[in-house]
C-alpha cells in the first residue's frame, strides 16, 4: 500500500482535528463535511480498501466500528441517529485508499443520499 494522507496523519506529519484516538483507530473531522458531524474513522494498521481485509482483519474492522458507535454515543447523537459509510474503489467513492469510516450526523439523512 502506498503512503497516503491518513498514513501522514497517524505519524502526526500533519495536523488534523482528531476527536478520537486507541491504540488501534484514529478519528478526525473530514475537511469537506457533508453532514453537521462528518467524523472520518481509520485504522492505524493502514488497509487500502475493504476489499483487501482478511479474516485476520475482523477484531479491527470490529474495533473500527464499535469506536465509531462509542464517539456517537459520547457525543449524544446516537439515539437521534447518524450513518455509517465505507466506500470501496473508485465507482464506489473511494479517494484514499487507507480504509475510513464515515460517521455522517446532525441532519436527517435521505437514501439515496442526498
Amino acid at each position: 500500500m502506498t503512503d497516503t494522507i491518513f498514513s501522514k496523519i497517524v505519524r502526526r506529519e500533519i495536523p488534523a482535528d482528531i476527536v478520537y484516538e486507541d491504540d488501534e483507530v484514529l478519528a478526525f473531522r473530514d475537511l469537506n463535511p457533508q453532514a453537521p458531524v462528518h467524523v472520518l474513522f481509520i485504522p492505524k494498521q493502514p488497509l487500502a480498501t475493504l476489499n483487501d481485509a482478511t479474516a485476520g482483519d475482523a477484531e479491527l474492522l470490529g474495533k473500527l466500528l464499535l469506536a465509531t458507535a462509542a464517539y456517537a454515543k459520547q457525543e449524544g447523537f446516537a439515539e437521534q441517529g447518524y450513518r455509517t459509510v465505507i466506500n470501496a474503489n473508485e465507482d464506489g467513492g473511494q479517494t484514499v485508499y487507507h480504509l475510513h469510516v464515515h460517521l455522517l450526523a446532525g441532519r436527517r439523512m435521505h437514501w439515496p443520499p442526498g
